[in-house]
């Protein structure tokens, strides 16, 4: 009877172990879930996220002939006191060469405010080839009471787009920038002793 108890004892203890090592890595699969997820959401242009190229290889890129049509959108979270818009609505590009859009931001309230852009584009499968090379919506913006700014952002649509049997009869891509007001309260302190 000793031998069958010390054999339960040993298989409870094994079982708790295993139960605990199991807890633990959940746990950490948890924690690593949300950057995982960002990654594979940049690396795939997975739901409209578009890429983050640097200068030496948008200057690799040649224009083509074929041209697209680029829509800007833009809207701000009612907790933000901005008004946002593209200075166009509609731009039209050569697929592969480098262009810039422009959107003007303006602080509506009497402080100073920081606001931080979600973005996308649609449809959802050019998230892969929209690529920006300098945005706004890289970092938190802060704008003084009553200040309005230019927001540049210098992108490109990757011809292999042309290529892709899901996109190449793309001809129109939306960019969509949502700004909500960022809670780095350092941010907003800081802003505050500057006005």
């Amino acid at each position: 009877m000793t031998a069958a108890k010390t054999s339960l004892s040993g298989k409870n203890l094994r079982s708790g172990m295993m139960a605990g090592a199991m807890g633990l890595g959940m746990l950490g699969l948890g924690f690593a879930a949300v950057p995982l997820y960002e990654v594979f959401c940049r690396v795939t242009g997975y739901g409209g996220t578009t890429q983050r190229v640097g200068e030496a290889q948008a200057a690799t890129i040649e224009a083509t002939s074929q041209v697209m049509s680029i829509r800007f959108d833009s809207n701000v979270n009612s907790a933000l006191p901005w008004s946002f818009k593209p200075e166009q609505a509609v731009d039209r590009v050569s697929v592969g060469a480098r262009d810039m859009a422009i959107f003007i931001a303006t602080n509506e309230s009497d402080r100073p405010v920081v606001g931080t852009a979600t973005f996308n584009v649609t449809p959802l499968l050019a998230g892969k080839y929209f690529n920006k090379v300098q945005c706004f919506c890289f970092s938190e913006q802060m704008l003084k009471p009553g200040q309005t700014v230019r927001m540049p952002v210098l992108y490109y649509v990757d011809p292999a787009i042309m290529e892709d049997p899901e996109t190449k009869d793309i001809k129109e891509i939306t960019l969509s920038y949502t700004f909500y007001r960022s809670t780095d309260e350092q941010a907003v302190d800081a802003g505050n002793g500057d006005s």
